[in-house]
């Protein structure tokens, strides 16, 4: 599906620029237009498609089984729509932004995007010709429980409250759409004119928001791929110390990659010798507690709410970690 990025910013960066490929300076440039192109185009058509059919359909039920009725279930499907879509942590974000102006609750929006980069099936095929399917059904379990109790907890502090203005007065919208339509209040029917140019000028205000963030973010993230010198994670954390797990969460926050990307760095530290539990935190903390991906985030999202999540995540991972490497023994 995203291939089409890829081979775009290899025609931008090698065909066209004439930078040489498996050169630091390459790849991370390589990296910086795959990842903003990627999310630029899913910004713009995911909040156009998502304000369109708001506009056009009747998504009251949808919504209300999500938010009200069913919201245990409401975190188990966030979940798993999360493990079943290929987003990095950045990716995600369109779809937080479209699920908040759909007035879906801020924990059922936030499982989705805790667990979206954490899975994907790339990464569930590696585990699973790696360690075998008892270890990948345990990841993919631990995976989505981390998403759905992070959801828990965060509508119990009633997290929506730290929202920026624009995301928590799209969510109110979302919300008093709902009240109305329990009311027996009549849906106001727009024609395709007037539903697209509703579409249309949601999608550019959002877009018009954040996406020099994305530039900044991506920026930083492509700036720091392939900090950390080989070899340096499996000798200075290889040993299965108990504080080795916590310490590889600290050391995957300053960079950044997709779930697909950072595959052959999970691969490399596992057959290198490096537990299987250190090597779990590591690459979940890289993949979804990334600076690049909070400098994003802090575009929806005040500062409390981005501490109590970053908080979250770390003490989700090094719990992750330290669960897989005692799971070693037995499994």
């Amino acid at each position: 599906m995203f291939q089409v990025f890829s081979d775009f910013a290899t025609w931008i960066v090698f065909d066209l620029l004439g930078f040489v490929a498996q050169t630091k300076l390459g790849d991370a440039l390589h990296f910086f237009v795959e990842d903003v192109s990627k999310i630029f185009v899913l910004l713009l058509v995911m909040i156009y498609v998502i304000a369109l059919l708001r506009a056009s359909m009747n998504v009251e039920r949808v919504r209300d089984y999500l938010a009200v009725r069913h919201k245990s279930t409401g975190y188990v499907m966030a979940s798993g729509f999360g493990a079943v879509t290929p987003f990095c942590s950045c990716s995600s974000i369109p779809v937080f932004l479209g699920f908040t102006s759909a007035g879906i609750p801020v924990g059922i929006t936030m499982a989705f995007l805790i667990t979206s980069p954490l899975i994907n099936e790339v990464a569930v095929l590696l585990l699973l010709s790696l360690l075998g399917w008892k270890f990948t059904a345990l990841y993919v379990l631990v995976g989505m429980t981390v998403g759905i109790l992070g959801g828990v907890f965060l509508d119990a502090i009633k997290a929506e409250r730290w929202l920026q203005s624009f995301a928590a007065e799209a969510l109110q919208r979302g919300q008093s759409q709902i009240e109305a339509s329990r009311e027996g209040e009549a849906a106001v029917s727009l024609s395709l004119v007037e539903r697209h140019q509703y579409a249309k000028d949601e999608a550019l205000e959002i877009f018009g928001r954040v996406w020099k963030w994305v530039i900044v973010g991506v920026g930083l993230g492509a700036a720091l791929h392939g900090f950390v010198p080989d070899g340096w994670i499996e000798a200075h954390l290889g040993d299965g110390q108990w504080w080795s797990v916590p310490a590889a969460v600290l050391v995957g926050i300053p960079l950044y990659s997709n779930a697909t990307g950072v595959i052959p760095v999970m691969e490399s530290l596992i057959s290198n010798g490096l537990p299987v539990g250190t090597t779990l935190a590591f690459c979940m903390s890289t993949v979804a507690a990334s600076f690049p991906e909070f400098i994003l985030l802090k575009q929806v999202m005040q500062w409390q709410l981005l501490a109590v999540l970053f908080a979250l995540l770390l003490a989700a991972f090094t719990l992750v970690g330290w669960v897989f490497n005692f799971a070693t023994q037995y499994i």
